[in-house]
């Protein structure tokens, strides 16, 4: 019996699933903020967004919204490189903590998996805005609890939606 992860005893990940991944990532809202994957590999992923206007607030920093949904996705997507492609990954506990307001040219997000559960998986992201020349600084740090659910799971719930 395939558990969520199982492994195929080698400690990288195909080139199929990497592709799929980075195919995968930068879909609905995530495309619509403009983050696009980075790195990909066994228990790390990484994603990059440009800053453009509208994704500052009022004050001229980095919305938090925007660097809430980044954590919380890349830690998802670390988490889809340790489980079987039969399953998904859904959050079901989240917690960011804000260093420091963020207002560069870029934000980059590396998210770790730290522990590998039957179900239950754990990531960190950490947020690092990037200011050019000035380099990276770290900007906030998220503990995202994930679980993972086989597709047919998840099939029978799901309406049918138009694309």
């Amino acid at each position: 019996m395939k558990t969520p992860n199982s492994k195929d005893n080698s400690k990288g990940l195909s080139r199929e699933r990497v592709a799929f991944l980075q195919r995968d990532y930068s879909r609905g809202f995530i495309r619509h903020c403009d983050i696009e994957a980075e790195e990909i590999s066994r228990g790390r992923f990484t994603s990059r967004v440009k800053i453009r206007g509208h994704h500052r607030q009022q004050d001229g920093f980095i919305h938090a919204g925007l660097m809430a949904t980044m954590a919380d996705h890349t830690a998802g997507y670390a988490a889809f490189t340790i489980v079987d492609p039969d399953y998904q990954i859904l959050t079901i506990e989240f917690k960011i903590n804000f260093l420091r307001p963020a207002w560069g040219d870029y934000l980059r997000c590396e998210a770790n998996v730290i522990k590998e559960g039957t179900n239950v998986i754990v990531a960190e992201s950490d947020l690092l805005d990037v200011r050019g020349p000035c380099g990276e600084r770290p900007v906030a740090k998220a503990i995202v609890t994930l679980m993972a659910v086989h597709k047919s799971r998840l099939e029978s719930r799901q309406e049918t939606t138009t694309p």
